[in-house]
């Protein structure tokens, strides 16, 4: 019988972790209420590429050098499928605020004609989630309250990176004004890299023993920009992939979204390209789209992809050469540099 892959083995401790939360629910939670936890749970969580999830126990067996016994193996998987349950708390929450229709090839969970806005409550039922389950196995454990303060951190880091990015470009008050590759740096730093780069890899260093906050700060100088890339990455599939390909609608340009293309485009511009860009920004009917996807065009927007993907990378492979490999090794950072990079 072939050896069942990581991702496999973590895909099976799922269902445990389902059960774990319905058996503490209330016993006297009426039985529809039940169901209901249970099938957000199932639609929400489980489903895409779960790369955040099995960065933990790739990252606790790096820092081991060794492979995971199965205890270990365990509760590496316990914590990555937190962070899916944290994953899934944000996606529930994020597609009603961006009013989005498709997420992960189906319809968002509030789209559903059951579910509608209560769905706002069900994500903080995801949320609430993670911490029942870090109660449960880890305890007893000396880095528990580390975890617990890890996880409030990364929340309050992501949900401020989401009230900057709202803020900046809410759909139906389009000001390009707002706009700024700082601003959208600051973002998606906040938004997207601390719960997908960082949060993994530290709750590996934690569960592995390392205690030294400069260890945790070399990790996040690098993690940090590495995923301030994955979103400019994210952004730019966003606009020049077919939704077949990315699981989703790109909307950024009709959602006004403070994308690393419109600011690459706001800096490179004419004068008449920005009158343009003013005019057709933010608007959902394809002909405006259109425009804008024209003017990208223009300013071979590819092109500077391209050049800003290959400086990353550099600088990046830099970072990671300084690392002391024998106090945390390098493969923790170059395994996401191959897969975000493709190298």
């Amino acid at each position: 019988m072939a050896q069942k892959s990581t991702k496999e083995r973590f895909v099976e401790v799922f269902p445990t972790l389902l059960q774990d939360v319905l058996d503490l629910l209330p016993p006297t939670l009426p039985a529809e209420a039940k169901q209901w936890i249970k099938e957000c749970m199932e639609y929400n969580i489980p489903g895409g590429k779960m790369n955040r999830g099995l960065s933990v126990i790739d990252t606790l067996k790096a820092l081991l050098r060794r492979e995971l016994t199965e205890d270990e193996f365990f509760k590496a998987a316990v914590l990555g499928w937190s962070v899916e349950w944290l994953q899934a708390f944000f996606l529930v929450a994020d597609d009603i605020m961006d009013q989005s229709p498709v997420r992960r090839g189906q319809p968002c969970w509030y789209k559903l004609e059951k579910v509608g806005l209560v769905a706002i409550n069900d994500s903080f039922i995801l949320e609430s989630c993670i911490y029942k389950l870090f109660k449960k196995y880890f305890r007893q454990e000396k880095y528990y309250i580390d975890l617990v303060e890890l996880l409030h951190e990364t929340s309050w880091q992501t949900e401020l990176g989401q009230v900057v990015d709202l803020i900046t470009a809410p759909e139906d008050d389009i000001n390009l004004d707002r706009f700024s590759l700082e601003r959208h740096s600051w973002i998606v730093t906040y938004k997207t890299a601390y719960y997908s780069f960082y949060l993994p890899v530290a709750m590996g260093m934690l569960v592995a023993g390392i205690t030294d906050p400069a260890v945790f700060k070399q990790a996040e100088d690098i993690l940090i920009p590495l995923g301030e890339h994955f979103q400019i990455h994210d952004d730019y599939i966003d606009c020049y992939e077919p939704p077949e390909v990315i699981g989703k609608i790109g909307t950024d340009i009709e959602d006004n979204k403070c994308s690393w293309l419109i600011n690459q485009a706001l800096k490179l511009c004419t004068p008449e390209q920005r009158k343009l860009l003013d005019e057709n920004y933010g608007r959902k009917n394809p002909s405006n789209v259109a425009v804008v996807k024209g003017i990208y065009n223009e300013l071979d927007l590819k092109g500077v992809y391209k050049r800003h993907e290959d400086a990353a990378y550099n600088k990046l492979t830099e970072l990671v050469s300084q690392v002391d490999d024998q106090v945390i090794p390098r493969e923790v950072f170059t395994s996401f540099i191959y897969k975000i990079f493709k190298r």
